[in-house]
């Protein structure tokens, strides 16, 4: 589904970049409001608009990254249920293995709460939302051992730093 969306937000930014292009190809010089403005100014224009948008496509790909954003665990993952509420995180399950496949069933029974793992060195390595009357499947292969925390991200109210629960992940045997 993902690459899907990918696509045709490319299609669609490059019908938009044919459609500038059509209308800077097609204009005409209009001498009545601006005085004559010469050929190089024209041409120096041109080439500045075609460096600008080739920068910009060259930025884009370079810092497009492949979708899903999160590595696939595989045809088997060990399914762990994950509800949240004001202001609690309720795990099924706190312990994990280094390279097991884990899929985490996100929902939530009030408000949106942001469910999202931090590395032992407090960086994210995956989140996703948890919103009400729906569940998010999101797939983690833990690969460093240690303690892991689930934060939200999402505002949620008062006691909303308080949402943290340990996960303990283990070397694998």
């Amino acid at each position: 589904m993902q690459t899907t969306v990918l696509s045709i937000s490319l299609l669609g930014m490059l019908l938009v970049t044919a459609a500038f292009v059509f209308a800077i190809r097609n204009s005409k010089q209009r001498n009545d409001d601006y005085g004559a403005v010469s050929a190089k100014a024209y041409g120096i224009r041109r080439w500045w608009m075609i460096t600008v948008c080739a920068v910009g496509i060259v930025a884009t790909v370079a810092t497009l990254t492949p979708f899903p954003l999160t590595a696939s665990t595989g045809d088997n993952p060990r399914i762990i249920k994950a509800v949240s509420g004001q202001w609690y995180w309720q795990l099924e399950d706190t312990t994990a293995t280094v390279g097991e496949p884990i899929q985490y069933h996100v929902s939530t029974v009030d408000v949106n709460h942001g469910f999202a793992i931090y590395n032992p060195n407090d960086r994210i390595i995956a989140q996703t939302q948890a919103m009400p009357g729906y569940i998010n499947k999101l797939n983690v292969t833990f690969t460093e051992p240690g303690k892991h925390l689930v934060r939200c991200l999402e505002y949620c109210g008062l006691a909303h730093h308080s949402m943290i629960v340990e996960i303990q992940v283990s070397e694998a045997n």
